[in-house]
């Protein structure tokens, strides 16, 4: 128990032999229920996790006997029989914490890259109602950000900025982060049983938070890298994830601004974007005519444009000013 809050934390590990178990391991004591979660691995990691689970509960049944521990089970293995992806083994850990109605779920990866005793810092602002969901951030301070290697600061940065448009949380950052918690409460609010299965689990989650009108805080964490293996194809990841923003984000304006509540920002994106595409169009047209030779009339593509971009601003600060209850950021 931490401050009066049972603490569920989901380990996903994908080939990450030598590395989940003494995840397992350090993670603090107040911890309540480890949900680790081998996502069909090929190396040793099933024989790794099984093997600290019975050491751990080994343990578990003694304080059980004695009263002192909630669960029978501090450890509990799980294992996938088809790979699904770390969004597909973070959602088998929630489903499994919201079933054992856990008051706060974390996530700590199994490749060793989050510092547990920084834990207590994503659950504070749960504990204390600021917040429905928390995020650490890489990216707050300057000395966190230097680091991250060149080539992933940038892919964060572009989908940072994606994950701000698609989300509605404006000020929230570095949104790849998986070091999280997330409250009882939002478990059983949002639709986590459909949630994103590939690497964007974590962008699709906060679209999902916001449509539910809950609060998201994000806490500085400084970036740890390992000597694993990163799985992740960014040729593949980033434009993948990019095309996942995008549904998601016409999904949140007709869920957020159609449906519930009508807000005049979805004629304002609505407009922004046939006037860019109308201007581009034209833009290229002219390109296209100058390189032919052709002699047509040119129509200026500069003022459409211009007119898309403003009308796309005013809908994004309409949306800032929508959200900006939603969100906290901790500097500290």
């Amino acid at each position: 128990m931490y401050r009066e809050h049972s603490i569920g934390v989901v380990v996903p590990a994908y080939n990450e032999e030598g590395f989940v178990g003494d995840v397992i391991d350090t993670l603090p004591e107040y911890v309540d229920r480890v949900y680790a979660v081998d996502d069909c691995s090929t190396d040793g990691t099933w024989a790794e996790i099984q093997a600290h689970a019975d050491r751990r509960n080994a343990n578990t049944e003694q304080a059980l006997a004695d009263g002192g521990v909630q669960f029978d089970r501090h450890v509990v293995p799980i294992q996938h029989e088809e790979n699904q992806g770390v969004g597909g083994a973070i959602k088998t850990g929630y489903q499994h914490a919201r079933a054992d109605e856990v008051d706060i779920t974390t996530v700590v990866g199994g490749d060793g890259q989050m510092d547990p005793d920084m834990l207590d810092r994503l659950l504070d602002p749960i504990v204390e109602e600021r917040a429905e969901y928390v995020k650490g951030n890489r990216l707050i301070h300057p000395e966190h950000r230097e680091e991250m290697p060149t080539f992933r600061l940038v892919g964060n940065a572009i989908l940072s900025f994606l994950t701000k448009i698609a989300s509605g949380y404006w000020t929230i950052g570095d949104p790849q982060n998986g070091y999280t918690a997330i409250s009882l409460h939002a478990l059983e609010t949002v639709e986590i049983d459909e949630m994103y299965e590939y690497y964007g689990y974590c962008n699709d989650l906060l679209v999902n938070l916001n449509a539910a009108e809950l609060r998201v805080a994000d806490v500085p964490v400084p970036s740890r890298y390992a000597d694993e293996e990163s799985h992740i194809s960014y040729l593949e990841y980033i434009p993948r994830v990019s095309l996942m923003l995008l549904s998601n984000f016409l999904w949140r304006l007709r869920v957020k601004y159609l449906t519930r509540n009508f807000h005049p920002l979805v004629l304002l994106y609505g407009i922004g974007a046939a006037a860019s595409f109308v201007g581009i169009f034209r833009g290229l047209r002219n390109v296209v005519g100058v390189v032919r030779r052709r002699k047509h009339d040119r129509e200026s593509s500069l003022p459409v444009v211009l007119l898309g971009t403003l009308m796309l601003v005013l809908a994004m600060i309409f949306d800032m000013v929508e959200n900006e209850e939603l969100e906290e950021r901790e500097i500290g």
